[in-house]
């Protein structure tokens, strides 16, 4: 006796010939040379579920098979040990195609299983078989769920029921493992690439803070030698300059370290009119060129000096850069504070960033390409991302009242 229960789910019938590529694609073992396969160990869900299989079907055998363009393989089993077998001589690659659960109280009375090596004594006495296609999301049939006895035997339409809904299951704890792997894989390489960042930025320092050292040395032996000039102008010129040079030898030091030790935030008291002060004093020049006008609110909050400053120095310098042609900057830099948490935002009247852009700019290397931008790397804004994130916030980009664009730094419990 055979019953056919159509599958719940379309079937994909196509492209057998590349059968090895979509299992691998789905992260299933296949044949190397000779034919030869390395069965991976079950892991606890998939064997728990066909042990599951086997109570709910009474029969003393179940198998989660895998079948590839020449074998199949189990990836769990009870009640037998797994083995691989050729894809001609396996029982369930005689009818999973099709889509369909197949449930025969004694399959050598069925002409299509009878002389089936697992069937007539040659390898196998199977009587009773039941299996029920693996079907996944996009219609490709990865293999079966089936039951098995020497005897015949019989299924309820409950214990049917109950095997399609186990074969689902397994179909989900698959793509389960594959994306846990996929995971655990990007993981690795995340830390081999943090691993690759420290080991750069070591290598780095020495070169990056020698210049800098020096430049500061030049500069305090003109300062000491200005004293002495009548032109005032000079000693001025030369204090903005140890100014900005002595922020960029801290920046570089704490930036080298925060890369060195995974991100080491250092949270201090911060008042953001003395943070924006010294920000428009390291971008005087092109500030002063584009007659752009910066208002800043003062806020009292606790953050990163290092980080924090080179989050506004990238904003401020963003919203210089991409100011409208003909239309001096007007940039506005505000606080709140509401429960706990604190909002900090970069107000211009710039291009803007379209809607659809505004979470594109913030991944590394993403540029508009818009006409009259200038060039540049596309890291400013990933780098305020991920600033703002290593501190436990976030960036957000919206739309100015008018024309601009409105960067909100989140900070705080309700970030």
């Amino acid at each position: 006796m055979c019953w056919v229960v159509p599958a719940g789910a379309p079937v994909v019938r196509v492209g057998e010939l590349a059968r090895d590529a979509v299992l691998s694609r789905k992260g299933l073992p296949i044949p190397g040379p000779g034919l030869r396969i390395a069965v991976p160990v079950p892991s606890e869900r998939l064997q728990n579920l066909v042990e599951l299989a086997r109570t709910v079907s009474g029969q003393p055998v179940t198998a989660i098979n895998i079948i590839t363009e020449d074998l199949q393989y189990q990836v769990a089993s009870a009640g037998m040990e797994p083995y691989v077998c050729s894809r001609e001589d396996s029982m369930c690659a005689v009818g999973f195609l099709n889509g369909t659960s197949t449930v025969l109280e004694d399959a050598s009375l069925d002409p299509r299983y009878s002389s089936n090596p697992y069937v007539d004594g040659t390898r196998g006495a199977v009587r009773f078989y039941a299996s029920v296609p693996l079907v996944s999301d996009d219609g490709f049939v990865l293999g079966t769920l089936c039951a098995g006895a020497r005897e015949p035997g019989q299924l309820s339409d409950r214990q049917r029921q109950g095997l399609e809904i186990l074969a689902a299951e397994v179909v989900e704890a698959l793509a389960l493992e594959r994306r846990a792997r996929e995971l655990a894989s990007a993981l690795t390489e995340a830390q081999r690439s943090n691993t690759l960042l420290a080991e750069f930025a070591g290598r780095i320092s020495h070169d990056l803070r020698n210049p800098l050292t020096s430049i500061l040395g030049y500069v305090e032996l003109s300062q000491a030698e200005a004293q002495n000039t009548p032109d005032a102008n000079i000693a001025q010129y030369l204090d903005v300059v140890a100014g900005s040079g002595q922020r960029m030898l801290d920046m570089v030091e704490d930036v080298l370290a925060y890369a060195t030790v995974g991100g080491d935030v250092r949270p201090v008291p911060l008042s953001l009119t003395a943070l924006v002060s010294e920000v428009l004093q390291d971008l005087d020049a092109s500030l002063e060129a584009s007659s752009a006008v910066v208002d800043c609110d003062d806020l009292s909050f606790s953050a990163d000096p290092v980080q924090m400053r080179v989050l506004l120095q990238n904003l401020i310098h963003n919203s210089v850069a991409y100011c409208r042609p003909g239309v001096p900057p007007v940039i506005r830099v505000t606080g709140q504070r509401r429960d706990g948490s604190v909002a900090v935002r970069v107000i211009d009247n710039g291009k803007g960033i379209s809607e659809s852009d505004r979470e594109r700019v913030l991944d590394p290397l993403v540029r508009l390409h818009r006409e009259g931008d200038p060039p540049g790397t596309g890291l400013g804004l990933a780098t305020c991302a991920r600033i703002a994130a290593a501190a436990g916030g976030r960036l957000e980009i919206g739309p100015a009242s008018g024309p601009g664009t409105v960067v909100t730094i989140h900070l705080g419990s309700d970030s």
